[in-house]
Protein backbone atom coordinates (compact mmCIF):
# COMPACT_ATOMS: atom_id res chain seq x y z
CA UNK A 1 0.00 0.00 0.00
CA UNK A 2 1.27 3.60 -0.97
CA UNK A 3 2.05 5.85 2.18
CA UNK A 4 -0.03 8.81 1.44
CA UNK A 5 2.35 11.78 2.92
CA UNK A 6 -1.09 14.58 3.99
CA UNK A 7 0.07 18.18 3.58
CA UNK A 8 0.39 20.59 6.79
CA UNK A 9 -2.85 22.62 6.85
CA UNK A 10 -0.91 26.16 5.91
CA UNK A 11 -4.29 27.57 7.20
CA UNK A 12 -3.91 26.71 10.43
CA UNK A 13 -0.57 27.83 10.90
CA UNK A 14 -0.84 31.11 9.07
CA UNK A 15 -3.78 31.90 11.91
CA UNK A 16 -1.18 31.14 15.04
CA UNK A 17 1.03 35.18 14.84
CA UNK A 18 3.13 36.53 17.37
CA UNK A 19 1.80 38.17 20.27
CA UNK A 20 0.93 42.22 19.22
CA UNK A 21 2.97 44.59 22.10
CA UNK A 22 0.75 46.22 24.55
CA UNK A 23 -0.56 49.54 23.06
CA UNK A 24 -1.59 51.93 25.42
CA UNK A 25 -4.93 54.34 24.81
CA UNK A 26 -4.52 57.63 23.49
CA UNK A 27 -6.21 59.28 26.24
CA UNK A 28 -4.04 57.66 28.80
CA UNK A 29 -1.31 60.22 27.84
CA UNK A 30 -3.64 62.46 29.50
CA UNK A 31 -2.72 60.97 32.99
CA UNK A 32 0.36 62.33 33.41
CA UNK A 33 0.82 65.60 34.97
CA UNK A 34 3.43 66.97 32.08
CA UNK A 35 0.96 66.25 29.57
CA UNK A 36 -1.60 67.92 31.53
CA UNK A 37 0.36 71.16 32.02
CA UNK A 38 0.94 71.21 28.36
CA UNK A 39 -2.87 70.60 27.50
CA UNK A 40 -3.16 73.35 29.93
CA UNK A 41 -1.16 75.81 27.78
CA UNK A 42 -2.89 74.59 24.74
CA UNK A 43 -6.17 75.94 26.37
CA UNK A 44 -4.30 79.60 27.27
CA UNK A 45 -3.88 80.11 23.29
CA UNK A 46 -7.00 78.64 22.35
CA UNK A 47 -8.82 81.40 24.13
CA UNK A 48 -5.97 83.74 23.35
CA UNK A 49 -6.97 83.17 19.58
CA UNK A 50 -10.86 83.21 20.53
CA UNK A 51 -9.99 86.77 22.34
CA UNK A 52 -8.40 87.77 19.16
CA UNK A 53 -10.76 87.02 16.74
CA UNK A 54 -13.66 89.20 18.82
CA UNK A 55 -10.75 91.61 19.02
CA UNK A 56 -10.48 91.80 22.84
CA UNK A 57 -6.76 91.77 22.22
CA UNK A 58 -5.70 92.61 26.12
CA UNK A 59 -7.78 88.96 27.28
CA UNK A 60 -5.93 87.86 24.09
CA UNK A 61 -2.55 88.73 25.13
CA UNK A 62 -3.08 87.02 28.81
CA UNK A 63 -4.05 84.16 27.04
CA UNK A 64 -0.85 84.17 24.97
CA UNK A 65 1.43 84.82 28.04
CA UNK A 66 -0.03 82.25 30.05
CA UNK A 67 0.52 79.70 27.19
CA UNK A 68 4.18 80.53 27.26
CA UNK A 69 4.23 80.14 31.28
CA UNK A 70 2.52 76.29 30.54
CA UNK A 71 5.37 75.98 27.90
CA UNK A 72 8.19 76.81 30.23
CA UNK A 73 6.20 74.70 33.25
CA UNK A 74 5.66 71.45 31.34
CA UNK A 75 9.54 70.24 30.85
CA UNK A 76 10.44 71.21 34.24
CA UNK A 77 7.57 68.67 35.88
CA UNK A 78 8.65 66.60 33.33
CA UNK A 79 12.46 66.54 34.20
CA UNK A 80 11.02 66.12 37.59
CA UNK A 81 9.21 62.86 37.06
CA UNK A 82 11.62 59.96 37.24
CA UNK A 83 9.36 57.31 36.48
CA UNK A 84 8.23 58.17 32.76
CA UNK A 85 8.81 55.48 30.59
CA UNK A 86 10.13 56.30 27.40
CA UNK A 87 6.91 55.68 25.13
CA UNK A 88 5.67 58.95 27.66
CA UNK A 89 8.77 61.12 26.86
CA UNK A 90 8.71 60.54 22.94
CA UNK A 91 4.41 61.32 23.33
CA UNK A 92 5.22 64.72 25.55
CA UNK A 93 7.62 65.99 23.36
CA UNK A 94 5.29 65.29 20.11
CA UNK A 95 2.53 66.80 21.98
CA UNK A 96 4.40 69.53 23.31
CA UNK A 97 5.37 70.55 19.90
CA UNK A 98 1.90 70.47 18.24
CA UNK A 99 0.73 72.26 21.31
CA UNK A 100 3.50 74.63 19.86
CA UNK A 101 2.80 76.09 16.64
CA UNK A 102 -1.12 76.49 17.88
CA UNK A 103 0.32 78.89 20.41
CA UNK A 104 2.95 80.58 18.61
CA UNK A 105 2.26 80.08 15.47
CA UNK A 106 -1.34 80.19 14.59
CA UNK A 107 -2.02 82.19 17.74
CA UNK A 108 0.45 85.11 16.71
CA UNK A 109 -0.80 84.43 12.79
CA UNK A 110 -4.53 85.51 14.36
CA UNK A 111 -3.61 88.40 16.21
CA UNK A 112 -2.02 89.82 13.48
CA UNK A 113 -4.99 88.93 11.16
CA UNK A 114 -7.62 90.45 13.41
CA UNK A 115 -5.41 93.59 14.23
CA UNK A 116 -5.71 94.37 10.50
CA UNK A 117 -9.25 93.23 10.28
CA UNK A 118 -8.89 90.40 8.45
CA UNK A 119 -7.92 92.67 4.72
CA UNK A 120 -6.46 90.08 2.68
CA UNK A 121 -3.10 92.59 3.36
CA UNK A 122 -2.52 90.70 6.05
CA UNK A 123 -2.57 87.19 5.15
CA UNK A 124 0.66 86.91 3.78
CA UNK A 125 2.02 87.47 7.11
CA UNK A 126 -0.30 85.23 8.81
CA UNK A 127 1.16 82.42 6.54
CA UNK A 128 4.80 83.31 7.23
CA UNK A 129 4.54 83.19 10.79
CA UNK A 130 2.84 80.18 10.73
CA UNK A 131 5.03 78.50 7.86
CA UNK A 132 7.88 79.59 9.62
CA UNK A 133 6.98 77.97 12.99
CA UNK A 134 6.34 74.47 11.30
CA UNK A 135 9.48 74.66 9.37
CA UNK A 136 11.22 75.74 12.86
CA UNK A 137 9.12 72.77 15.26
CA UNK A 138 10.11 70.73 11.97
CA UNK A 139 14.12 71.22 11.96
CA UNK A 140 14.53 71.30 16.00
CA UNK A 141 12.03 67.72 15.99
CA UNK A 142 15.07 66.03 13.99
CA UNK A 143 18.10 67.54 14.92
CA UNK A 144 17.58 69.36 18.34
CA UNK A 145 20.01 71.84 19.73
CA UNK A 146 22.67 72.65 18.55
CA UNK A 147 24.85 71.92 21.66
CA UNK A 148 23.02 71.44 25.12
CA UNK A 149 22.68 75.14 25.49
CA UNK A 150 22.16 76.56 22.40
CA UNK A 151 19.17 76.31 19.52
CA UNK A 152 19.67 77.08 16.04
CA UNK A 153 17.46 80.26 15.40
CA UNK A 154 14.66 81.97 17.70
CA UNK A 155 12.54 79.55 20.24
CA UNK A 156 8.93 79.30 19.12
CA UNK A 157 7.73 80.45 22.27
CA UNK A 158 9.77 83.45 22.42
CA UNK A 159 6.84 84.95 19.51
CA UNK A 160 4.56 84.58 22.67
CA UNK A 161 7.20 86.78 25.12
CA UNK A 162 7.34 89.23 22.53
CA UNK A 163 4.08 89.53 21.16
CA UNK A 164 2.62 89.92 24.83
CA UNK A 165 5.32 92.64 25.45
CA UNK A 166 4.93 94.41 22.13
CA UNK A 167 0.75 95.09 22.67
CA UNK A 168 1.65 97.08 26.08
CA UNK A 169 2.49 99.90 23.42
CA UNK A 170 -1.19 99.33 22.11
CA UNK A 171 -3.15 102.60 22.58
CA UNK A 172 -0.18 104.24 23.04
CA UNK A 173 1.09 105.14 19.84
CA UNK A 174 -1.35 105.71 16.53
CA UNK A 175 -3.77 102.85 15.58
CA UNK A 176 -2.07 102.88 11.93
CA UNK A 177 1.87 103.34 13.13
CA UNK A 178 1.04 100.40 15.44
CA UNK A 179 -0.43 98.12 12.75
CA UNK A 180 2.56 98.58 10.70
CA UNK A 181 4.57 97.84 13.67
CA UNK A 182 2.98 95.03 14.32
CA UNK A 183 3.02 93.37 10.99
CA UNK A 184 6.78 94.23 10.72
CA UNK A 185 7.31 92.19 14.01
CA UNK A 186 5.81 89.34 12.87
CA UNK A 187 7.78 88.89 9.88
CA UNK A 188 10.71 89.46 12.32
CA UNK A 189 9.94 86.65 14.46
CA UNK A 190 9.51 84.20 11.43
CA UNK A 191 12.29 84.82 10.12
CA UNK A 192 14.17 84.96 12.94
CA UNK A 193 12.83 81.47 14.06
CA UNK A 194 13.86 79.74 10.80
CA UNK A 195 17.80 81.65 11.05
CA UNK A 196 21.47 80.39 11.30
CA UNK A 197 21.96 82.49 14.34
CA UNK A 198 22.26 80.58 17.23
CA UNK A 199 20.27 81.62 20.60
CA UNK A 200 20.45 80.38 24.20
CA UNK A 201 18.38 77.87 26.12
CA UNK A 202 17.00 79.95 28.99
CA UNK A 203 16.99 77.26 31.12
CA UNK A 204 17.59 76.97 35.11
CA UNK A 205 15.57 78.21 38.36
CA UNK A 206 16.22 82.21 37.41
CA UNK A 207 15.18 82.05 33.78
CA UNK A 208 11.94 79.97 35.58
CA UNK A 209 11.38 82.56 38.12
CA UNK A 210 11.72 85.50 35.37
CA UNK A 211 9.24 83.87 33.00
CA UNK A 212 6.91 83.70 36.26
CA UNK A 213 7.12 86.83 36.55
CA UNK A 214 6.63 88.07 33.57
CA UNK A 215 3.33 86.19 33.30
CA UNK A 216 2.13 87.90 36.58
CA UNK A 217 3.19 91.09 35.86
CA UNK A 218 1.91 90.91 32.80
CA UNK A 219 -2.13 89.49 33.75
CA UNK A 220 -2.07 92.09 35.59
CA UNK A 221 -1.11 94.97 33.57
CA UNK A 222 -3.33 93.23 30.90
CA UNK A 223 -6.46 92.75 33.58
CA UNK A 224 -6.20 96.53 34.50
CA UNK A 225 -7.11 97.63 30.70
CA UNK A 226 -9.95 95.02 30.80
CA UNK A 227 -11.14 96.70 33.88
CA UNK A 228 -10.63 100.42 32.76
Amino acid sequence: MTDITHPVNESVNDSVKEPVAYQPSIISFANDLANLCSLAGLLSAVLAIFFAIVGNFPAAMIGLVWAVFFDWSDGNIARRMKDRTDKQRLFGGQLDSLIDIVSFGVGPAVVLLSYGDFSPWFLPGAFVIVAAGVLRLSYFNVYGLVDKATFQGLAIDNNGIFLVLFFVLNGFISASVFTSLLYVLILALAALNVSSIRTPKLSGGAWYYGIVTYTLVSTSFYGWQLLK
